[in-house]
């Protein structure tokens, strides 16, 4: 049976297109997207129901992928401690190869069913954590075999795959299987599904941080001050959480507390 992500693509001598045609048909490729991750949302608030009240009871997040898929997985887990001031280590994001895989394809990692296990036993995997595998392909034997050994030791695991039915839905207490259609480059799943991934990916951090109450209205005001762009943005929220007037007073406040919750309630408390 052919995987879906294999399928042949819908447009033919893509070499003899002019630019303006092929920016067009990918684009209408793309709109596609956002429709298919729709149809799943059932799947990742089931997901989510499980996975927010582990990490409030002190689990951890792993994304584990190959390629493409594990890339996506690292840019999601590396974004959550300068977003939301949460511990380096409650989301992680783990390719297959290692770190340098990041940036240059390592040949055949992704063929390795027990490397997956190592990774995650490196970090300090233990039962009442979580797992996510990302697979396009649903195939992938480094997540696939891993998934299954965090099966047997107890550990909650899902998946994000463009197969539905796949081996690694099956291995999988939550799989989101997203149906996206033949890729725009015939097998090239760095494109809808990629993006499909990163949909879903950016659903399941930033619910479950705002589920854990790092967010506060609709804001980030445990986000970490590490830059002129974010320290300016905290003043300003601080202004507007405290009736502070003076910039340079706000700024100040902000600065000493280390962010803008901490700020809020310092100042607060020194009101009353």
């Amino acid at each position: 049976m052919e995987r879906p992500t294999e399928q042949e693509s819908n447009y033919k001598n893509l070499e003899r297109a002019s630019v303006k045609d092929l920016l067009h048909w990918i684009n209408t490729e793309d709109q596609g997207v956002p429709n298919a991750v729709a149809l799943v949302l059932p799947q990742i608030e089931r997901l989510l129901e499980t996975l927010v009240p582990l990490i409030k009871s002190g689990g951890r997040l792993f994304y584990l992928g190959a390629g493409t898929s594990g890339r996506l997985g690292i840019l999601d887990a590396s974004e959550c401690p300068p977003t939301f001031g949460v511990p380096e280590d409650l989301v992680n994001g783990i390719i297959a190869g290692g770190d340098g895989a990041i940036r240059k394809a390592v040949e055949f990692a992704e063929d390795d069913i027990c490397q997956g296990w190592q990774d995650l036993q490196s970090r300090g995997i233990k039962r009442g954590d979580f797992v996510i595998g990302v697979a396009a392909s649903g195939t992938t034997p480094y997540v696939v075999a891993a998934l299954k050994t965090c099966q047997q030791q107890g550990i909650q695991t899902g998946c994000i795959t463009s197969h539905p039915g796949s081996e690694i839905s099956r291995v999988s207490h939550f799989p989101i299987e997203l149906t996206t259609g033949p890729e725009f480059i015939t097998g090239s799943t760095r494109m809808k599904s990629g993006t499909a991934q990163k949909l879903v990916l950016n659903m399941i951090s930033t619910i479950l941080m705002v589920q854990s109450g790092r967010v506060s209205g609709n804001r980030m005001v445990d986000m970490q001050l590490s830059n002129a762009k974010l320290i300016d943005r905290g003043t300003q929220m601080l202004m507007k959480n405290t009736g502070i007037k003076d910039y340079e007073q706000a700024k100040s406040l902000l600065l000493k507390n280390g962010s803008v919750r901490k700020a809020t309630a310092f100042f607060l408390k020194n009101q009353s």
